[in-house]
């Protein structure tokens, strides 16, 4: 018999800047039950020593342990998805003859489909929600089983998940995460929460030919978001499932059988996506060209490391093939001086925001450009803070647009004297074509990330951690700035490319993994180096030199990258 004495081994915690021992082999999901009563929502998902790791993670060593609930973005994160987890359970449950596909987000929804029903019945909707919600009372559990590669896929086929199979198949892992609720089994890229009781706000609405699962937003958890009435986003996306089924590649399964065809396919695969953006540009071109003798301002805007750049510069040419002549202007000439930059809610300077450009400097620059008039333009010194005068001088010939690239493009505000049937305005972002699985999308926003990091490294002498140290401020930038006026647009164009992962992991990868466990952004360097593993890497050789990839990774033809 054990004695008494020989107590189980003890390990130092720190929750939150409290020290707690709690023996070893304890749960995470048995310590965060004792501080549920310090959040205003439950607990979602924890942080152990900087890593985001399953409640259900049993201790083994001593460590920093930090909760979180659905105001933050590791907690929405593990929020959409356990949801998504019980819409294909009761999917499961009610309709089994039934494939559901979540296709891509939609403001603070996705958008999800039944392949081969036009529209979603009413009553069918109904009858999927108020499953949910019993699901949801019930608060059943949802067990993460790390199985062998060989149970995990058999438990994957007998639950119809072809498409994970044919994924995992092609991936050298040992070991396998599932996750169960009930009898239903399945896959999931994030980690789950662990019981559906905590999922208690969501709503289901049909939405083209299929139907919208609605979230809360972070800031305001109580509630499913407001409804959205993005149709040109929607459409958007649309457009790019066209360009996905173009090359029948509609997963991560499709683009490994696509790449295993033949040595060639990969070159084939980058030449087929180039020149569906190519023939975009074009598209644009054309339809400014037709409006020629009205449009005097071209207007491109969209979050940070959507290609904005690259897109400006084609556009220019292809304008220039029909015979136009634009001049394009950088906002960048037109900040404030430094000390004049207005500060944000926490004192720092706000760079993105509006009133950062000399607005009636530019709006009088504006007109005297439309008007044929020579002007001289100021000339922005990023060392010295301060605006220079060069004898920088632009003149547009009459008849012929000006091109306008940055943030606050789709903001009536920054144009205010030119009037709105005289502007043609663009958002361009990288809208990711290609999902895991049937189940588990890639956040666009993680893309956007994943270029900047590379970027960033390339051109502006920042590390990985640098980068992921800014980007809270600039997807905060992006929420006031940009995404509020995307509907103003005349177009829309995705940026991304169906292969551009399988380049950019190279990059990313080696400078990911100098991002310390000590650091705070650990845990988002880690996801993001979990995301690039499904992905096969493609050379990099046959990157058109005026790709918009090359903005990220050099070599480009177009701005000298």
């Amino acid at each position: 018999m054990v004695q008494e004495s020989q107590k189980r081994e003890l390990l130092s915690l720190d929750i939150h800047g409290e020290h707690v021992e709690v023996p070893k082999g304890t749960s995470l999901l048995n310590i965060a039950s004792s501080y549920e009563e310090k959040y205003h929502y439950p607990i979602l998902g924890v942080r152990f020593n900087q890593e985001t790791v399953d409640l259900y993670t049993e201790l083994t060593e001593s460590g920093k342990i930090e909760f979180f609930d659905v105001t933050s973005e590791d907690g929405m994160r593990i929020y959409r998805q356990s949801l998504v987890f019980i819409l294909t359970k009761v999917v499961n449950e009610l309709f089994p003859e039934r494939k559901l596909v979540v296709e891509h987000s939609l403001g603070k929804s996705y958008y999800c489909e039944f392949p081969g029903f036009n529209a979603v019945s009413p009553l069918d909707l109904i009858a999927l929600e108020a499953r949910m919600k019993e699901i949801i009372e019930a608060e059943e559990p949802i067990i993460p089983q790390e199985l062998s590669r060989e149970n995990a896929l058999r438990i994957l086929a007998t639950q119809g998940h072809e498409e994970k199979v044919a994924l995992l198949e092609q991936l050298n892992w040992k070991r396998i995460r599932i996750y169960t609720a009930g009898s239903y089994s399945n896959y999931s890229y994030q980690f789950l929460v662990p019981d559906t009781g905590r999922l208690t706000v969501f709503k289901l609405e049909a939405y083209a030919k299929g139907f919208l699962l609605r979230f809360p937003a972070p800031w305001n958890p109580a509630q499913v978001a407001p409804y959205p009435n993005l149709p040109k986003l929607g459409q958007i996306f649309r457009e790019s499932a066209e360009w996905a089924n173009i090359l029948e590649i509609a997963n991560l399964a499709g683009l490994y059988t696509f790449l295993k065809k033949d040595t060639q396919e990969a070159n084939y695969l980058i030449h087929i996506a180039e020149a569906l953006q190519e023939k975009k540009i074009a598209k644009i071109a054309d339809d400014i060209y037709s409006q020629r003798d009205k449009l005097r301002i071209v207007l491109i805007a969209g979050p940070s490391s959507s290609g904005k750049t690259t897109f400006a510069q084609r556009l220019a040419i292809q304008l220039r093939a029909l015979g136009l002549q634009p001049i394009q202007i950088s906002l960048d000439d037109y900040f404030v001086n430094r000390e004049q930059t207005p500060l944000d809610e926490w004192g720092q300077t706000d760079f993105e925001a509006l009133e950062a450009i000399d607005l009636e400097l530019f709006n009088t620059h504006l007109q005297e450009l439309i008007e044929g008039n020579p002007v001289n333009t100021p000339v922005f010194n990023f060392e010295t803070g301060n605006r220079e005068w060069r004898s920088k001088k632009l003149q547009v010939k009459p008849g012929h647009p000006l091109i306008i690239e940055g943030i606050h493009g789709l903001n009536e505000r920054l144009t205010s004297a030119v009037k709105r049937e005289n502007k043609y305005k663009i958002y361009i972002s990288a809208l990711t074509q290609i999902s895991i699985d049937d189940h588990n999308r890639i956040p666009t926003t993680d893309t956007r990330l994943i270029r900047r990091i590379v970027r960033d490294y390339q051109f502006r002498g920042q590390s990985a951690l640098g980068t992921l140290r800014l980007w809270p401020s600039v997807r905060r930038g992006e929420e006031k700035n940009i995404f509020p006026y995307q509907e103003e647009a005349d177009v829309m164009f995705n940026s991304a490319l169906i292969y551009e992962l399988c380049i950019l992991k190279k990059y990313a990868y080696p400078l990911l993994n100098e991002v310390s466990i000590e650091e705070k952004e650990y845990g988002d360097a880690h996801r993001l180096l979990n995301l690039l593993k499904y992905f096969p890497e493609v050379p990099e050789q046959n990157v058109p030199l005026n790709s918009i990839l090359r903005e990220f990774i050099g070599g480009s033809s177009i701005h000298g990258k």
